[in-house]
């Protein structure tokens, strides 16, 4: 659905990248390549430094083979651009006074698509956070995390790595079912209690040590 929206591409980026990452889209506009880890690993990775975020300590970010793929794409369409400073960004926008894309930009892709009172950018963080804990897969704590709340009233003195391994699996869970949803196709997991992907109690049990 995204990409039948005829606006900026680096916008539909921005906010393909919100969603699968489950970030606030303030993260997303000043994301900087620097920020990326392993990419091209077997664990790539979004290291978000504590200055950048709304509860003051890191957050890591799983990143999936979807998110992997758009990142390619972001690539290519900073390669166009000249100016250093601009280019730092992941989603840079040369008309904009903070030289990167704003929520704004992303909310316009929405109300182009005619979801103007029907869908927000901060929404798809909700949006998440039901489809998996109503998935009964993925322990509430791992969601928690990964939506960068305060489970059990941590501080910056928690570990940011805490539970990464499931997180991991879950990003990716998070990510097939987007595509699913978008193209109509059965991608890798399918996130359902009934469906035919589940978690053997062994798989839980390792993804939980």
């Amino acid at each position: 659905m995204l990409n039948a929206d005829q606006s900026a591409r680096m916008s539909q980026l921005a906010l393909r990248w919100t969603m699968l990452t489950m970030v606030r889209s303030k993260e997303t506009c000043f994301a900087e390549w620097s920020e990326l880890e392993n990419i091209g690993g077997a664990n790539p990775l979004w290291r978000i430094p504590y200055q950048r975020m709304k509860p003051r300590y890191e957050r890591l970010v799983p990143l999936s083979r979807q998110a992997l793929r758009l990142l390619e794409e972001l690539s290519s369409l900073n390669g166009a651009l000249t100016n250093r400073k601009i280019g730092r960004y992941l989603c840079p926008v040369e008309a904009s006074k903070t030289g990167a894309v704003t929520g704004n930009h992303m909310l316009d892709v929405l109300y182009r698509m005619g979801l103007r009172g029907k869908a927000t950018v901060h929404g798809f963080r909700g949006l998440a956070s039901t489809v998996l804990n109503e998935s009964g897969l993925f322990d509430g704590n791992w969601i928690e995390y990964q939506l960068a709340h305060h489970p059990g009233g941590m501080d910056r003195r928690h570990n940011p790595a805490q539970f990464l391994r499931p997180r991991r699996f879950m990003m990716q869970g998070w990510a097939d079912y987007l595509e699913t949803a978008e193209t109509g196709k059965k991608i890798g997991t399918r996130i359902s209690r009934t469906g035919p992907f589940s978690l053997s109690e062994m798989q839980r049990a390792d993804l939980a040590a």
